[in-house]
C-alpha cells in the first residue's frame, strides 16, 4: 500500500480502491454515502488485503 494510495483513499475513497474491481468500489461507494469515515476505513482495509 503505497503512500499515495493512503492519500487518495482520505481524500476520495472510491477512486483510490478503482483497480481493486466493481464490486469493491461499489461497497466502497455505498459505505461514503453512510459517512466518510466508514468509506476511508473501507477502503484502507480493502487496499490492505493482499490478494
Amino acid at each position: 500500500m503505497s503512500l499515495f494510495r493512503v492519500i487518495l483513499s482520505i481524500i476520495f475513497p472510491p477512486l483510490a480502491v478503482i483497480d481493486r474491481g466493481c464490486g469493491s468500489v461499489l461497497i466502497v461507494f455505498l459505505l461514503t454515502l453512510c459517512g466518510w469515515v466508514p468509506g476511508v476505513i473501507g477502503a484502507l482495509v480493502i487496499l490492505n488485503k493482499n490478494t
